[in-house]
C-alpha cells in the first residue's frame, strides 16, 4: 500500500528522463573505445569517426538532463541550509565516497589513486568528474534560492538567454584561435590555449560571462520548467523539439567530424595525444550550443511522457530511484561488456561486420550494460538498512 501512495505522487516524466539519461550515458562510455585510444586519441577507420560522432552527438544531452531533473526536484530549496546539505550528503556524497574507494583498488595502482584522491577524483573512473560539479551547484542554490523563489517569468529568460548566448563561445574561440595550441601542465593533463574573449586575459580568467556560463544554466532550465513551463500538445511539443534537435545534433556531429579531417587531413588511423580527442570533443562538450538545443528539445518530448502502468511501478520506478547508483557504478560492468563485444566482433577494418561493426557494438554494449547495471543496482539498493548509502 506505502509503494502504492509512492509512486501516485510521483512526477512520472522524471522517472523516464532518468533512466532514458542512464541509457544515454551507457551510449556515451560504450562510444569511447572508438575514439580514445593509443597514446590518448585514436581513430582507426572512417567509418568509425563517423559512428563515434554520430552515437555520441545522439546522447551528449544525458548529464545535462541530470542536472536538469536535480535543479527541479531541489531548487529553490523548500528548506533550511544545513537541512538540504545533511539530507544531499547521504544521498549524493556517502555513495560518491564508497564507489571512489572502490575505484581506486580496483583500477590503477591503489596507493597512487589514495593520493590524487585528496585534490581530484580517480581519472581511471572519469566519470566521477559528475559528483564534484554536481557538488558545486548545490553550493550556490542555497544563495540563488532566495532570487529563485521571487524571480518572474520574463526576468527567468531573460537570464536564460544570456546563458544560451555563453554556449556560443567555445564555437566564437574555434573561430577566431583555428587549430588551438595544447598546453601539458605538471599532471599531463591537457588544456587548450583560449583565444581571450571580453575581458579575459593572460592574467584574468573570469571575462564578462564567466559567472553565467557552465551547468548553472540548466540549473536554471530546470527552475523554468517548474514553475513557467506550460502544457503544450504533443503536435506542438514535436514542432519545436525537433528542429531544435536537428539543429543541436548538426554541430555537435559535423563540429566533431570537422575537426577529426582537420587534424589529419582525411588519412587513417587519425592519433596521437589525449589533448587531439580533447579538441575533437570541443562540439560535444555540455556548455556548447549544439548540446544545450538538444537538451532542451529532449526535455520537451520527455515533459510529455505519462505512462504510468504496470511496468512503470515494478520496474521503471525502481529503475529510476537507483539512477544515481547506476551511475557510479556502471564502469565496472561496462568497460567487460564493451572489452567482450569488441573481441567477439573485431575492430577497424578487421571487424566482423565490416561498416556495421562500429554500431552494432556500440549498442549491444550499451543495452547489455545497462540491463545489468540497473539489475545490480536496484538489487543492492534494497538491501536493508545500507542500501541508500551504496547507491543513494
Amino acid at each position: 500500500m506505502e509503494n502504492i501512495i509512492e509512486t501516485s505522487k510521483r512526477e512520472v516524466w522524471l522517472d523516464w528522463a532518468r533512466i532514458i539519461a542512464c541509457f544515454m550515458v551507457m551510449v556515451v562510455h560504450s562510444t569511447e573505445p572508438f575514439y580514445l585510444g593509443g597514446e590518448g586519441a585514436l581513430i582507426l577507420t572512417r567509418a568509425d569517426a563517423f559512428w563515434a560522432s554520430f552515437f555520441d552527438s545522439l546522447v551528449r544531452a544525458c548529464v545535462p538532463i541530470f542536472v536538469v531533473i536535480s535543479a527541479y526536484l531541489q531548487f529553490p530549496l523548500r528548506y533550511s541550509a544545513g537541512e538540504f546539505f545533511r539530507r544531499r550528503a547521504v544521498r549524493i556524497l556517502v555513495p560518491f565516497v564508497l564507489w571512489t574507494v572502490i575505484y581506486a583498488f580496483v583500477w590503477g595502482e591503489p596507493v597512487q589513486n589514495f593520493r590524487d584522491l585528496i585534490f581530484n577524483f580517480n581519472y581511471s573512473a572519469g566519470h566521477l568528474w559528475y559528483v564534484y560539479m554536481l557538488a558545486g551547484l548545490y553550493l550556490l542554490m542555497p544563495l540563488l534560492s532566495p532570487w529563485a523563489e521571487r524571480a518572474g517569468k520574463r526576468e527567468l529568460q531573460i537570464y536564460i538567454g544570456i546563458w544560451l548566448f555563453t554556449t556560443l563561445i567555445p564555437l566564437i574561440r574555434d573561430w577566431m584561435g583555428g587549430v588551438p595550441e595544447v598546453i601539458y601542465g605538471p599532471s599531463g593533463l591537457p588544456r587548450q590555449a583560449l583565444w581571450p574573449l571580453w575581458g579575459e586575459a593572460s592574467w584574468n580568467a573570469y571575462g564578462l560571462f564567466y559567472y553565467f556560463s557552465g551547468f548553472i544554466g540548466y540549473m536554471l532550465l530546470g527552475l523554468y520548467l517548474r514553475r513557467f513551463a506550460g502544457e503544450m500538445s504533443w503536435a506542438k511539443s514535436l514542432a519545436i523539439a525537433v528542429p531544435l534537435y536537428a539543429v543541436g545534433f548538426a554541430v555537435s556531429f559535423g563540429g566533431f567530424l570537422r575537426r577529426v579531417f582537420a587534424s589529419d587531413g582525411g588519412l587513417f588511423p587519425a592519433e596521437g595525444l589525449v589533448g587531439k580527442a580533447v579538441w575533437w570533443e570541443t562540439t560535444w562538450c555540455n556548455d556548447t550550443a549544439g548540446v544545450a538545443l538538444m537538451t532542451v528539445a529532449w526535455l520537451i518530448v520527455l515533459r510529455k511522457i505519462g505512462c504510468s502502468c504496470r511496468f512503470y511501478d515494478r520496474v521503471a520506478v525502481p529503475v529510476s530511484k537507483a539512477s544515481y547508483g547506476m551511475y557510479l557504478c556502471h564502469l565496472l560492468i561496462l568497460a567487460p561488456v564493451c572489452g567482450f563485444f569488441r573481441g567477439l566482433l573485431g575492430v577497424g577494418d578487421a571487424g566482423l561486420l565490416g561498416f556495421w561493426t562500429a554500431p552494432v557494438e556500440i549498442l549491444a554494449s550499451s543495452v547489455c550494460s545497462f540491463v545489468c547495471v540497473a539489475a545490480v543496482s536496484v538489487a543492492l539498493q534494497r538491501i536493508p538498512r545500507i542500501g541508500k548509502y551504496i547507491m543513494g
